[in-house]
């Protein structure tokens, strides 16, 4: 039952009619603690209409800065009930760093973790939300670009090789 329900969602995300909304809502899902990456469906959206290129940008920064608000807010929760865990290497340098920190958000396995941290350590939110928005827009924009940098040839034998 869940199989079904994910692939419902992924081919309603994959249709070129929601394009921007589909680069949204996975951008928001895997700035969450869900493993998950939105580059591909930026990649996708942009290379499918090159004109959505700044729209993709700042929608793909959009969902993911919100979805690191989300877990900024679960470890601002979560700080009442684990007040006891803050003796670790990661709060001490959150705590030295403050919200500059955020400008790592983007990276991949620790980055969604140091949004939690960030809430749990309630650091100052609204300079924790402009660098942790900085550090996701300066990702999509050189991944995005490194990935158009790519010849179409290159893309059409990875097809063939996947399929």
């Amino acid at each position: 039952m869940i199989e079904a329900g994910v692939q419902w969602l992924f081919s309603v995300l994959a249709l070129p009619k929601v394009g921007l909304s589909s680069v949204f809502i996975i951008s928001f899902i895997s700035a969450t603690l869900i493993p998950m990456g939105s580059e591909p469906a930026v990649f996708a959206v942009i290379k499918a209409n090159p004109e959505l290129f700044w729209p993709a940008m700042l929608v793909a920064t959009l969902g993911n800065t919100l979805g690191g608000v989300v877990d900024y807010a679960m470890g601002y929760a979560a700080n009442r009930a684990f007040h006891h865990e803050r003796q670790s290497f990661w709060f001490a340098w959150l705590q030295k760093f403050g919200a500059k920190t955020m400008l790592l958000s983007w990276l991949p396995v620790i980055g969604d973790p140091i949004c939690t941290l960030a809430g749990w350590l309630k650091l100052p939110f609204w300079p924790s939300i402009a660098y942790m928005a900085l550090g996701k827009f300066l990702r999509y924009l050189t991944v995005s670009f490194l990935l158009l940098s790519v010849p179409d040839g290159v893309w059409h034998s990875v097809a063939k090789f996947i399929f």
